[in-house]
């Protein structure tokens, strides 16, 4: 096996970039998965390399299940898993890529795919260089996720037993290059049913309980926003009655609790359940709760085999290396939780999940280069 640069080639960069592209402009909203995994299994099974899908489907709902293809290392070498997620938020428009002063954007008014595109194509790139060098100096686990947008739904159907990784990484977070994120929050998803009496509301109105009123109420006692450093909670929907004139039956809410510290969360989804439960019965109604944990926190140390290696990573392409924490989730949460080290590195994209989502085509040339030294970091267990 010859040794491997530093860094990517003209050659290599020019074709990372096409590749983007061309995954950015395969339409990939969560469920609907199918085409972008094709393309993705294709790519891969043109380096010579086995891909495995998955039953993960009949789980997920998904067209497609998840993506798992290997690269042998040298006898005795760590093992590193690399994940990116297939899927997109859902497009109010067509993605065509068009480069605009050294940025990629979407020329149309939604957005591009960036999240998680951009970690496809360099983990494709990544691989296609280990293949033409001849074999990786770790051995490589390349895992794509169906249904991450949908509170990582994909990878948490992905059978642990099937991954042989010491470490993993994924590079999912839309912040500047250099960025590791040493911890992510436990996520509690609650909804509320409230149940109260129709009635006229212009004839009868002192028969009717209404379920909006008791609703609002018990959101208005709660604590909303950022309650501290760690922790968030949010009303993200609600909807109910059927008409003005009719005291409303029926009330729905959503609403969610997070928080860098597991019991913080845990202690947050209590209390929210307990105002909904009050407000409810202040208004003579019923309500129904549901509490879901849809994936747990974690927390690394910058002494972890994965945080070294990616520090030293982005060290060796004269990159600062900034730790962080976030409110977001990503598939690092479930495959830690798998009992897999693994952490998140920011792939400088921009304005996820937003219609002007970009990324400069620096940020992906200099991903590749440190996907590329990542590899070899592990292989050499991050040693100076």
């Amino acid at each position: 096996m010859t040794a491997m640069p530093a860094r990517a080639s003209a050659e290599e960069r020019d074709r990372l970039i096409e590749l983007f592209v061309r995954t950015c402009e395969i339409e990939s909203p969560s469920l609907d998965e199918r085409a972008m995994a094709d393309a993705v299994a294709a790519e891969l099974r043109d380096m010579g390399l086995e891909v495995e899908e998955d039953a993960s489907s009949s789980e997920t709902g998904s067209n497609a299940g998840n993506l798992l293809a290997r690269i042998p290392g040298p006898p005795g070498a760590p093992t590193v898993l690399l994940c990116a997620h297939l899927d997109t938020v859902p497009l109010e428009g067509p993605v065509e890529v068009e480069r605009r002063d050294g940025l990629l954007v979407n020329r149309h008014d939604a957005i591009l795919g960036a999240d998680n595109k951009a970690a496809v194509a360099v983990i494709l790139a990544t691989a296609r260089r280990m293949v033409a060098d001849g074999g990786a100096p770790a051995g490589l686990e390349l895992l794509f996720t169906t249904c991450e947008e949908r509170a990582l739904a994909g990878v948490k159907a992905v059978d642990r037993a099937r991954l042989a990784a010491d470490i993993g990484f994924v590079f999912d977070h839309a912040s500047p290059i250099g960025e590791i994120v040493l911890a992510a929050p436990t996520y509690y998803r609650i909804e509320a049913r409230f149940h109260g009496r129709a009635a006229h509301a212009g004839i009868r109105p002192e028969h009717g309980r209404s379920a909006i009123a008791a609703a609002a109420a018990s959101i208005d006692a709660l604590r909303l926003g950022r309650l501290d450093p760690e922790t968030t909670a949010n009303v993200g929907r609600i909807e109910g009655g059927t008409a003005a004139n009719v005291v409303p039956e029926r009330c729905r809410i959503e609403l969610e609790a997070r928080s860098l510290d597991h019991h913080k969360a845990s202690g947050l989804a209590s209390e929210m359940v307990d105002a909904l439960t009050a407000g409810a019965g202040d208004h003579e109604c019923d309500v129904d709760t549901g509490v879901e944990e849809l994936f747990r926190g974690y927390r690394l140390t910058r002494g972890s085999a994965p945080v070294r290696a990616a520090a030293a990573a982005l060290e060796d392409q004269g990159i600062e290396v900034v730790s962080i924490a976030t409110g977001g989730g990503s598939d690092a949460n479930v495959l830690n939780a798998a009992g897999l080290p693994t952490v998140n590195v920011a792939n400088g994209t921009e304005r996820n999940h937003e219609p002007d989502e970009q990324v400069s085509v620096d940020a992906l040339e200099r991903m590749l280069d440190v996907c590329l030294s990542i590899v070899a970091r592990s292989a050499a267990g991050a040693a100076a």
